[in-house]
Parts: C-alpha cells; structure tokens; sequence
C-alpha cells in the first residue's frame, strides 16, 4: 500500500511538472511571435510569416529579418541563459538569493566589454565588443576557481565571486573616470544598461554557440542538485563528486551567462526573479526547475523587451531597467518574507 502511494505521488509529481513545462513552453512561443509583430511598423501575422520563409528584399522582410527576428531570438537566448543559470546556482549554493551576477561573471564580462568601448577597438570591427565581454568573463570565472581553491566550500566560492564582482566594478568605475569625453561615458553607460536593440544575426550567431555550450553543463546538473537539497555529505555519500559538480555549476554559467552579457550588455534581476515565481510549480524540485526556470526567463525577457517597444519616449528604455524595475520590489519583497520567517 506504502509502495502504491508514494508511485501515485510520482506520477502525479511528473505529470505536474511536464504540465507546467509544456504551458511554459507554449507562452514562450507566443511571446516569440508576439516580439515579431510588435513595434514601430505595423506587420500583420501574414506578412511576418512569409517574410521569414522567402527571400524578398523588400522594407517588411528587412524590417522582420534584420531587424525584429535577431531581437527576438537574443531575447530567448538571454532570457534562457539568465534564468537556467539562477536556478542551477540557487539549487547549488542552496541560496535563494542567489543569481548569475553572485559569482562575478556579469561584472567581469562586462568590464571586458566596457574596456573594447574605451580603447576605441570596438569601433575596428562590429565583433570586438562581444569578444571583448566573453574574454573578461572567461578570465573572471578563472580568478575566481583559483581564489576558491580546488576544495573550497560554497561559502568560499561566494566570497571569491563578491571580491571579483567588486573588482571588476571598480575597474569599470575607474575606465568611466578617466574617459576621454563625454561620448564615451555616455556609451558605456547606455551600453550596460543593457539593451537588444540594434543586435543583428551576427550576434546571435556569435553567442548561441557559447550559450547552449553552457546550458549542457547546466542542465546535467539535475540530479546533484536533487542530493544537494539534502546536503553535501550527503550528496557525496550518494556517490556525487562536489567539487566537479561546483566547477560544471562556475563554468557552465561563465560561458552562457558571459555570452549573453557580451552581447545584450548586464540585464538584472531575472535570474533572481524567474526561479523564485517557479519553484512552487514544480514542487521546489532543483532538478525540475533548471528546465522551467529556462522558459520562465525567456518569456520575462521577450515581455520586457515587448513594453520596452510599447513605451513611447524619445529614448528607447534600456532592457535593464525594465527588469531592475520589476526584479527591485521582487527583491524587496524577499527580504520581507525573510524578516517574517525570522521573527
């Protein structure tokens, strides 16, 4: 009879879970097609779809194809990115707070960026910007495997990420200091904002491959991140090996999470966000959640950038800040729940 329920419950458990999945996935579609309608130009859903299965050259396939579709597709890309990578950091540093830009590889790809500005060489060719963002976070997550030593614990490995995050800022801080004109400041500063206007294919093309690199890494993670739940010795008992498992975690989100950076510029808060609002959903299961938490972070970052468009201003807002706008109370709220369960 014991044997008969706790099978029902797993059934049912995996039942739910591939509900949540497929419904997360169908609301990623939408707000993929949706990206594609929406924006200055008036585009029909008829016009959209044959523009991207024929090879006119008229203004609706440029607008569609060179325009809209490359938008659209970082948007998945990133938002997959940012909200896989909190959920397997959040599952691994059983943290809920924690998120992609905890470990420094954020700052660090985006000093790398941000150095490429200063020094003029991203105006030699259109590709020395992302480069320049992916080589700072290939050295950042470097620096910070070596500060946390080969056995360091998940509290070391967080201290190192918070020393790099604070000196890659610095730096940052420091080549906006000494800019040579206001030009410069102002693009920097525009550019980490965070946007995905003006992308084009040639960016997708450069990030995807690092990106799904990352999300093999990641998702292979499911079943540690179960026997985490119950504690480290506990997963090693299991026959988990932590310190492999920290490096596929490190490595995994460097490479993804340093592409999407480097392209799109530091975009807050949804890996934070998205894993949070899904957890309940898939019955707080970290092996369950890397998968969700992808879709989840792909529909928030395809919505933000759809009111991004909708907002009439004479600057376009800046993706950043429209997640840094709804990521804050999230944030805010967090700490309340947190307050409470204390006291």
């Amino acid at each position: 009879m014991a044997n008969s329920l706790v099978l029902q419950n797993v059934n049912q458990e995996f039942i739910r879970t591939n509900l949540v999945t497929l419904i997360l996935a169908l609301l990623t579609l939408v707000a993929f097609v949706a990206s594609l309608l929406i924006g200055p130009a008036a585009i029909g859903l008829e016009h959209t779809i044959s523009s991207l299965f024929s090879d006119r050259a008229d203004t609706t396939a440029l607008i569609i194809n060179e325009v809209r579709l490359p938008r659209a597709l970082l948007a998945v890309l990133i938002g997959a990115t940012l909200g896989l990578s909190g959920a397997a950091l959040q599952g691994f540093l059983r943290n809920p707070l924690a998120e992609p830009g905890l470990i420094g590889v954020s700052a660090s790809a985006a000093l790398g960026a941000v150095l490429t500005l200063y020094t003029g060489i991203s105006a030699l060719f259109v590709l020395a910007l992302p480069f320049g963002g992916i080589l700072g976070a290939c050295i950042g997550v470097i620096t910070i495997t070596l500060l946390a030593g080969r056995n360091g614990s998940s509290i070391t490995l967080i201290l190192a990420g918070i020393a790099v995050t604070s000196f890659a800022s610095a730096l940052t801080a420091l080549v906006l200091n000494l800019a040579p004109n206001p030009f410069a400041v102002t693009e920097i500063v525009f550019w980490m904002m965070g946007s995905l206007s003006d992308r084009s294919m040639t960016h997708v093309w450069l990030a995807a491959p690092f990106m799904i690199l990352g999300w093999i890494l990641l998702l292979g993670l499911g079943r540690p991140l179960d026997a985490l739940t119950l504690g480290e010795e506990t997963a090693q008992t299991l026959g988990f090996n932590i310190t492999r498992v920290r490096h596929q975690v490190v490595f995994g989100t460097a490479l993804c999470v340093g592409a999407a950076t480097s392209v799109a510029g530091m975009i807050g808060f949804v890996g934070l966000v998205v894993p949070h609002l899904l957890r309940p959903l898939v019955n707080h299961r970290p092996s369950h959640l890397l998968v969700a938490s992808a879709f989840g972070g792909a529909i928030l970052t395809l919505a933000a950038d759809i009111v991004v468009r909708l907002i009439s201003t004479n600057v376009e807002l800046k993706l950043g800040v429209v997640t840094a706008l709804v990521g804050a109370p999230f944030f805010l709220m967090l700490i309340m729940q947190s307050r409470r369960q204390i006291f």
